[in-house]
């Protein structure tokens, strides 16, 4: 009965021995507290041969015995425990080169003055390799505090490197943040455009964010023409020294802004009373020099004569010292019928 005991086993082990090869191997996933999900793939690592051309490794090469429930920081691995036994940069690439087994992807920060925001982590890899060089001496790895552009411009998160010396500086806002054409509706006027393309060929974002503009356009209060002309928002650059004068051509800001050559008057009844030609007084006066001292932009009140003649509407001008009167010659506006 023993003996029989004895050959039986000897004939289990061995059936054990024979199906050795046909040991089901999976791939094992580790869900790592920040940095994503990690896949140890059994089958690519016992394919990996040496310069022999014979097996780099086998089974004993990692398990020496039972189950371990020690969980391995990477500092571990840094320090050649684990995965860090082999992959120290001389039998298998170095743990520091964490996107190999750590899935990375493109970081979107919602900034609320600039909008959507992008990190790209492959762009950055590409360049610098050993994510180490970012985790953990600046940043955890998952979510962190956020960091204003003035803690950056001190030298805090990315402007670590972002400091004109290792990397462009962080003052370079449109490399990270988009800046968007702007539009204003301006009725009755037509809408009014910003180029922040054209106007960062010339100068930084500095220049104006955010002493004159504030990068968020809702805390922003709306700026009258009058009050430019005076120096504020864009009046003060536009003043005619450092770039052309908010009182010039309108059109310059105003797309679409086409004046009629000639403006034509009638009354009640349809017949034609007068002409204003826009085309021969804005050769001669600049826009601002009528609106809105003497009428306000779109459809003015009509003036009779008589107030003409005291100073009102074209008699503001048309006083016999600016311009001819308008007592004077009635056919060289009023066109005989």
């Amino acid at each position: 009965m023993k003996r029989t005991f004895i050959f039986a086993l000897a004939g289990l082990l061995g059936l054990v021995a024979g199906h050795a090869d046909a040991l089901e191997l999976k791939d094992i996933s580790y869900d790592t507290k920040d940095a994503g999900k990690v896949v140890f793939s059994h089958t690519r690592h016992l394919a990996k041969k040496n310069l022999r051309g014979t097996p780099a490794f086998s089974c004993a090469s990692c398990h020496t015995g039972g189950k371990s429930k020690k969980h391995y920081t990477m500092e571990d691995m840094y320090k050649g425990q684990s995965c860090g036994a082999c992959h120290n940069g001389r039998q298998a690439f170095d743990a520091h080169e964490c996107s190999k087994c750590h899935q990375v992807k493109d970081v979107v920060y919602q900034v609320k003055e600039t909008g959507p925001t992008p990190f790209s982590h492959s762009a950055h890899l590409k360049k610098l390799q050993d994510c180490s060089v970012c985790h953990t001496k600046l940043y955890k790895t998952g979510k962190n505090p956020t960091v204003t552009m003035a803690e950056m411009e001190q030298g805090k998160s990315c402007g670590f490197c972002h400091n004109g010396k290792q990397a462009f500086k962080v003052d370079q806002c449109s490399r990270c943040h988009k800046s968007p054409e702007l539009t204003y509706a301006t009725p009755p006027v037509p809408k009014a455009t910003f180029s922040h393309a054209f106007h960062t060929q010339a100068y930084s974002c500095q220049d104006c964010h955010p002493a004159t503009v504030k990068p968020d356009k809702k805390q922003n209060k709306r700026v009258s023409m009058a009050e430019m002309e005076q120096g504020k928002s864009c009046g003060v650059c536009h003043d005619g020294k450092t770039a052309f004068s908010v009182k010039g051509d309108c059109a310059k800001c105003h797309t679409g802004f086409k004046l009629p050559a000639t403006k034509t008057y009638t009354n009640k009844l349809g017949t034609v009373i007068g002409h204003f030609s826009h085309e021969f007084h804005t050769a001669v006066y600049q826009c601002n020099d009528c609106h809105t001292k003497i009428y306000p932009y779109g459809n003015a009140k009509s003036a009779t004569m008589k107030q003409m003649e005291n100073g009102a509407s074209c008699g503001a001008c048309h006083d016999g010292k600016s311009a001819f009167s308008v007592k004077g010659d009635c056919l060289k506006c009023h066109k005989r019928s």
